[in-house]
């Protein structure tokens, strides 16, 4: 094994660890907010799939993440506990049903046009919640009870106790990220870094460029869909502001700040994305003018993101080394 390669999994290795001892020394407010930077890194995974490995900039992601989010209240009862085992895979489908039928249509186009068409599909959805009884109007709607997972008698799972929900996401954080190596390293994951890098040249060699696009695509947004059912969740109501595309350009840009093309820089870029959102939050209400000059600064001194800082650090160090 590559001495690079056994580097990245062990510090992969140390930092499962310390999120996994996380919940017996912090308190409950740093457990809850760690807990929705992993649903966050989740969701900018997502996008990831589609900006960094396939070149397909969408700025309509957070429709998936919203109609997930939807799905989780309006399948579950009003006043008992949906059954886990179908509300999950209800939000999962339906965020991917969406993307399936979005794909369909944005996928025939490209560059400037791709994000707009995703911009207007994404507002169109938006408005269907925003706008009708469905999803409860602006004030949006609760999830009175959370899920739970049941045998019989035998509650195994409860998504209303914070140290249950917190460990549920960090499984499904390492699940989407090990299903997104797999992925990645498979046939349709080489065939999206191809198209990334010159699709007209897969196009000439007989590839269905289409249909890889759209797998992508419905791979990307069912993921998204997890991340909204986690949020639904955590937070207990859900509204039509995280379908808008505000939310889709904050995930954008914690694609950005990580650094694109890497699942790790994904992570990254959403921890830092809100931690200095909490942090600047605390000091002004105009911390998106803080954030602002802070993705300025990155995407200036860091053009690989902050996920390239080590490696920049080591070239200064060793560069520094044989100068001197």
């Amino acid at each position: 094994m590559p001495a690079a390669v056994k580097k990245r999994r062990n510090a992969l290795l140390l930092i499962l660890f310390v999120l996994a001892l996380f919940p017996l020394f912090g308190s409950a407010y740093y457990n809850e907010l760690l807990a929705k930077i992993m649903i966050m890194a989740i969701f900018a995974m997502s996008l990831d799939l589609l900006v960094g490995f396939t070149g397909l900039v969408s700025f309509g992601h957070a429709a998936f993440f919203g109609v997930a989010a939807y799905a989780v209240v309006l399948v579950s009862p009003k006043y008992d506990p949906g059954n886990l085992l179908v509300v999950l895979p209800a939000a999962i489908f339906s965020a991917a049903a969406v993307a399936f039928v979005v794909g369909l249509f944005v996928l025939r186009t490209k560059g400037i046009y791709f994000i707009m068409v995703t911009l207007a599909f994404a507002q169109m959805i938006y408005f269907v919640f925003h706008d009708s009884p469905l999803g409860g109007g602006s004030d949006g709607v609760f999830l009175n009870v959370k899920p739970e997972l049941r045998i019989g008698e035998t509650l195994l799972l409860d998504l209303g106790s914070p140290s249950q929900f917190y460990y549920l996401v960090l499984l499904f954080l390492v699940v989407a990220y090990v299903f997104l190596r797999v992925l990645l390293r498979s046939p349709l994951g080489h065939a999206l870094a191809g198209i990334k890098s010159n699709e007209h040249r897969m196009l000439s060699l007989g590839f269905p460029v289409f249909l890889y696009k759209l797998a992508g695509f419905v791979a990307a947004g069912g993921l998204a869909g997890l991340a909204g059912f986690l949020s639904a969740c955590q937070f207990g109501f859900v509204t039509p502001e995280i379908l808008s595309w505000h939310q889709s350009g904050n995930v954008l840009l914690m694609v950005i700040l990580g650094g694109m093309g890497t699942l790790n820089g994904a992570a990254i870029g959403a921890f830092a994305f809100v931690v200095l959102q909490e942090v600047f939050s605390s000091v002004t209400k105009h911390w998106q003018f803080l954030m602002g000059g802070m993705i300025v600064l990155v995407v200036m001194l860091l053009p690989g993101g902050l996920s390239s800082l080590p490696r920049r650090l080591r070239g200064l160090l060793i560069g520094g080394g044989t100068h001197g």
